[in-house]
């Protein structure tokens, strides 16, 4: 097992720092190691579903714990921004959202539990001419019309990734900041800006009534004049 020192470990994880030296380090892959959360935590910590981690564990071992609606049995899987977490024999879900601290779960109603946000990472043309969607969660779809600009969000229904909705970055669409003080809060996009020069791209949005700018890539489409989902309290 990976393991990481307590002190190390982001605020979010809630983890008491002195009751033990070691915590569950997150498998790598899909998310960056401070950008996510072990499913241990998630059981033990933040829900209170055990009090240790052999309970955590064997709960998740069970296939009590659906990422995505997929039954994930590795204690250490990193679930991460907008993954709905679900525990089907509590009927309980919830999704990770942004927050100023890092990361936080929110309760959400079960119609949900079956549909994500994806923000389009990137896209590129493989083989035979296809195109592929590579998404903020490390997933990726083919799609036939080429529609869809880095940037955009789509959601999606769960586990199949179909498409039901796509949300484009543009002037009168809402987003969710990702990073900062204002990390955790909703915004209307004012104006994309994309830079000739070197300089970052970056987004011109209003925040409650105060116009500001965020870094392009902190920034999360999640709707149009409302989420899509729930993505914040």
């Amino acid at each position: 097992m990976a393991k990481l020192k307590r002190l190390l470990a982001p605020e979010f994880w809630k983890v008491p720092k002195k009751k033990a030296t070691w915590a569950v380090s997150p498998r790598p892959g899909l998310h960056k190691k401070f950008e996510c959360i072990p499913l241990l935590i998630i059981v033990r910590d933040i829900l209170g579903l055990a009090e240790t981690g052999k309970e955590a564990k064997s709960i998740i071992k069970k296939g009590e714990v659906l990422v995505d609606g997929k039954p994930r049995k590795d204690y250490a899987y990193p679930a991460g921004l907008m993954d709905a977490v679900s525990i089907p024999k509590l009927n309980k879900h919830f999704r990770i959202i942004s927050c100023s601290k890092g990361l936080k779960l929110i309760e959400i109603p079960e119609k949900e539990a079956n549909l994500k946000l994806l923000r389009i990472r990137d896209k590129k043309i493989v083989k035979k001419a296809r195109i592929q969607l590579n998404f903020h969660d490390g997933k990726n779809l083919f799609v036939e019309k080429d529609v869809y600009k880095t940037g955009d969000s789509v959601l999606v229904e769960l586990p199949s990734l179909k498409i039901l909705e796509h949300f484009k970055l543009e002037k009168g669409s809402l987003g969710l900041i990702l990073k900062g003080k204002n990390a955790g809060k909703l915004a209307k996009v004012l104006e994309v800006v994309i830079p000739r020069t070197q300089e970052p791209r970056k987004v011109i949005c209003e925040v409650e009534g105060k116009k500001m700018e965020v870094v392009f890539d902190y920034f999360f489409v999640v709707g149009k004049e409302a989420p899509a989902i729930k993505v914040s309290e």
